[in-house]
């Protein structure tokens, strides 16, 4: 009995293993480096009185791992798994195996960052170049970005895109003409972004040719929703001769058997890659595609992988046209993605790896054929079908008795399309099976399932062209092939599990492995995102209870989790002000405020919600230059709409002034936006819903541990105080999806389904559940006790720019190297790179200070690792000073010729001024367990000017 509560007190703390220094030796290591006798009176001085919460947390005692899994489990049970067949652009899959444990739920995939340091990241971008090559057969257009956030959203992008990209003088203001056939969804996410931006939107039976009046473009559904196939050539030869661009949303497992968009003539394609082994999810995270004809590419929003070359002639892979990055564009962006679905991105481009062209052409042949066999069963007792054309989806006539047939099919566990009194829609997917085929005719009061005879596609519709003949997809036939590259890709990368990555901006801590664990339950990842209330009582409980939550830890009213990227949250927070300005009678405060130091997504996400920009200046000490914002507000009194800032600033301190700044602006009628992407540093010590914010967005894939996975998932929830509450995300699809009491806002939609990207919540929930308030707060604590101590023992070698009361810093630091670049010409990015080769992920690099590096360690390192990147940085800083000396010249240092690969080191020929131990082994502890890059520096501008963003032939990497 001794030992069993020995054992539950072990595994009832579970903050003492989520927060990395824990002994008390540790931490007073760290405070006496900092000058502190205890972590109190580091946060009493470091955080500003006026700003402090009064009380604990209100949230529940902390529970052990066994607890939470087990109340995960009492909520899956609440939910009901049924045969998906509601379509409407999500569909049941199979995941393969070998792929959900070692990708979906593999650690050394999932915890990565976005692979802004190339040469650390050549597996993942593999595997999205991957991606891309496949969007960019199925579609037949030959470029393709990784990734966008769900089809409705990509859609809404597309749209944007033409409107800038069209240079027809007749045209270009047209209105935007959405087909009638397209997902009810993405109809009303595209409205809801063109009322903020003022522009016209029709809604047309496209079948029937292009409506009257100037059109800058037009969108396209192939399939329809209501299921329907057709030769689309000739609406689109009509768009263009009327100076219109075309975009055209494609069902991607179709595109194997139909004519795919770029043969048709469209300008973009783009949909959803959900159905390629993505699980349901209740909605996402799903990875969305876009594909541009040529000539489009530098106007593509999100991600593009491309192909340079390393210092030694090696192909290698990077991110290309990265100066398109919404956190350099800020108010001049195009578009404010910054966050992509990369791991899904990457489950996806696995899919077609693993069934290769046959495969994925023989799994839409026995989707049609099942349709057909079911539309020919119909037709025998007289079913009126829409159309007669069609690839998975039947959209049947059943007058009065829709909900008939609904509870029928329900009965059996079958779950079908409700679209009106006298209509049901049926999706087939890969999963349907026989026995499913004769539950669902049976709810449509007809007879056994006959042959599939008739409602062939039409011959004008059929594709013709190959796709997928890179050898990738033709090669991994074999389990243990697959198994064999996919853990040759993971080997290359640095991720969370191999190496701390302390990245300022971006919290990498720890993804527990029991806060994952519930995401790939068949009871929270098979549920449709429009299932009835009656299925998803459990989701919905989770959902709720996690935004009371999030409530309770940021002080405001109300939060929605629906957002599915922090940058999506911004926009739902500035529509919710939006709207708040127009109830009042107020339209003409459109006048947003941003500090120039901002994140980038900040000035993007205002231009979008129809705001016009307005940059504060930053003083010297890096706090908001009090005299620029004081003339800012005065000139925009009477438009002054909002301003955002980041709290603590981007520049790693608090701003003592933040409650000053908050009434300034209230006093002048505007409302105050705060940024939630540094909460980690807030979380248990404040709360900007009391200190002067209005609304906010959060990152749960920062502060509340969902895990990076290489550039998305994210999550953004957005929280306001009451007076916004009825502006907060509506739902998007309210005409298929009957909203219960808990409707989350009657606002502007933000995503594709009403919960966004639910499936990775749980992993929220449970850390929320696991913390508790005291543990929470400890790790806040423990963040910043970090943090400061890397910035006391690195100041004297590289100074720490800005630091506020005390001289301390938040939950991450700015280290300066202009002095030093100025005196050596060793830049920040030499150093970001020769981290590698002492096996650690660079820091934030230039962001938000031009020559400079952020770090932030997080509350999850311990002290041994915080110390193993403190002795690798005061080495490089000791080749710095070898440079300053004249030991090598900058161009011939190990700085500069980092990272070093393997095959650089036993390279016969070695003519460098430094040795080879120098370059490989830096500190002795490195001789153990080194990690090697796979690839050398890699030249980014040649990867620029010659843009290559699909798989290259193999002979590449044989030269």
């Amino acid at each position: 009995m001794e030992f069993l509560l020995t054992i539950h007190s072990l595994t009832s703390n579970f903050a003492d293993r989520h927060i990395g220094a824990r002994r008390q030796s540790d931490v007073d290591t760290m405070l006496k480096a900092v000058g502190y006798d205890t972590v109190d009176a580091l946060v009493d001085t470091a955080v500003p009185k006026d700003i402090r919460q009064d009380s604990d947390l209100a949230l529940a005692a902390a529970l052990s791992e066994v607890e939470v899994l087990a109340e995960l489990r009492k909520l899956a049970a609440k939910n009901k798994t049924a045969v998906q067949m509601i379509g409407q652009g999500y569909y049941d899959t199979v995941t393969p195996a070998v792929i959900r444990r070692n990708i979906l739920e593999a650690p050394a995939w999932y915890t990565a960052y976005t692979p802004y340091q190339p040469e650390i990241s050549q597996g993942r971008l593999e595997a999205l170049l991957n991606f891309q090559t496949m969007v960019q057969d199925l579609t037949a257009l030959p470029v393709a970005n990784a990734s966008l956030l769900d089809e409705a959203t990509a859609v809404a992008e597309a749209v944007l895109m033409m409107r800038r990209a069209n240079k027809d003088k007749t045209a270009h203001d047209g209105k935007t003409v959405l087909d009638a056939d397209c997902l009810p969804q993405t109809i009303a996410i595209v409205k809801g972004r063109a009322e903020a931006l003022g522009f016209e939107v029709e809604v047309a039976d496209l079948s029937k040719g292009l409506p009257e009046g100037v059109i800058n473009g037009i969108v396209l559904q192939q399939p329809g929703v209501s299921g329907r196939v057709w030769d689309q050539s000739a609406v689109i030869a009509e768009a263009k001769e009327r100076g219109a661009l075309v975009t055209v949303a494609a069902d991607l497992l179709a595109l194997t058997l139909i004519t795919p968009p770029g043969e048709q003539g469209a300008d973009i394609a783009v949909g959803s890659t959900q159905r390629f082994g993505v699980p349901l999810f209740f909605g996402g995270p799903h990875a969305a595609y876009m594909a541009v004809r040529e000539g489009m590419e530098r106007t593509l929003p999100g991600r593009i992988v491309g192909v340079s070359k390393d210092n030694a002639g090696v192909p290698a892979y990077r991110l290309a046209l990265q100066t398109r990055e919404q956190h350099i564009r800020r108010e001049k962006a195009t578009s404010n993605i910054c966050t992509a679905q990369a791991l899904l991105a990457i489950v996806s481009s696995f899919y077609a790896v693993y069934h290769g062209p046959d495969g994925l052409k023989a799994i839409a042949e026995t989707v049609h054929n099942n349709a057909r066999a079911l539309a020919a069963t119909l037709k025998i007792v007289g079913r009126e079908l829409v159309s007669d054309s069609f690839f998975d989806t039947l959209t049947v006539r059943v007058p009065g008795k829709a909900a008939k047939v609904i509870a029928a099919a329900d009965a059996r566990g079958i779950n079908l399309r409700l679209i009106d009194a006298d209509t049901v829609g049926v999706s087939v997917d890969e999963t349907t099976t026989p026995e499913v085929l004769s539950a669902v005719v049976v709810a449509f009061g007809a007879g056994p399932v006959v042959e599939a005879k008739g409602f062939e596609l039409p011959g004008t519709v059929l594709r013709t062209s190959d796709y997928l003949q890179h050898p990738v997809f033709n090669t991994h036939r074999s389990e243990t092939q697959l198994l064999r590259y996919i853990r040759r890709l993971s080997d290359r990368d640095l991720a969370l599990d191999r190496t701390m990555i302390p990245l300022g901006s971006c919290t990498m801590k720890l993804n527990a492995t029991a806060e994952m664990e519930a995401i790939s339950w068949p009871e929270f990842a098979s549920i449709h995102p429009f299932a009835p209330d009656s299925q998803t009582a459990g989701w919905r409980e989770l959902i709720s209870g996690l935004e009371a939550d999030l409530a309770e830890i940021t002080g405001y009213d109300q939060v929605s989790i629906q957002p599915n990227a922090g940058s999506q949250g911004e926009l739902a927070g500035l529509l919710a002000i939006r709207g708040y300005h127009l109830s009042r009678g107020d339209a003409q405060r459109n006048v947003c405020l941003i500090p120039a130091s901002a994140h980038g997504t900040n000035a993007a996400s205002a231009v979008l919600a129809g705001m016009k920009v307005v940059v504060v200046a930053t003083a010297s000490d890096g706090t908001i230059d009090h005299a620029d914002l004081t003339a800012k507000i005065e000139a925009n009194k009477d438009v002054l709409s909002a301003i955002m800032i980041t709290y603590p600033s981007t520049h790693g301190v608090y701003d003592a002034d933040v409650r000053e700044v908050c009434d300034a602006v209230h006093a002048a009628g505007g409302q105050v936006y705060v940024d939630g992407a540094n909460l980690n540093a807030l979380v248990g010590l404040a709360q900007p819903g009391k200190f002067g914010g209005d609304v906010s967005h959060l990152n749960l894939h920062k502060t509340f541990c969902i895990p990076h996975g290489g550039g998305g998932p994210g999550v953004g929830p957005v929280a306001a105080k009451a007076h916004l509450a009825p502006f907060m995300p509506g739902d998007a699809n309210k005409a298929a999806h009957k909203a219960g009491a808990d409707e989350p806002g009657t606002g502007v939609a933000i995503s594709a389904s009403r919960y966004g990207s639910a499936g990775v919540l749980p992993i929220s929930w449970a850390y929320v559940k696991l913390m508790g308030g005291r543990g929470l707060t400890e790790a806040t604590k423990s963040a910043l006790l970090a943090a400061n101590y890397i910035a006391a023992r690195l100041d004297e070698h590289f100074p720490v720019l800005y630091t506020g009361e005390g001289g301390l810093v938040a939950h991450e630091c700015i280290l300066d190297l202009r002095e030093l670049t100025a005196r050596t010409g060793v830049t920040a990015e030499d150093v970001a790179k020769r981290l590698i080769d002492f096996g650690f992920h660079a820091p934030t690099l230039s962001f938000p200070v031009a020559g400079t590096l952020m770090v932030e360690p997080t509350e999850s390192e311990d002290l041994g690792e915080i110390d193993r990147f403190i002795t690798a940085m005061i080495a490089i800083r000791a080749e710095i000073d070898q440079v300053a000396a004249g030991d090598f010249t900058v161009e011939n240092s190990p700085l500069r010729n980092a990272p070093h690969t393997a095959a650089a080191v036993i390279s016969t020929d070695w003519a460098r001024e430094y040795p080879r131990e120098q370059a490989a082994f830096p500190v002795h502890t490195l001789r153990q367990d080194k990690y090697f890059p796979p690839v050398g520096r890699i030249d980014g501008a040649a990867g620029d000017r010659n843009l290559v963003c699909s798989c290259p032939p193999l002979s590449e990497f044989e030269n």
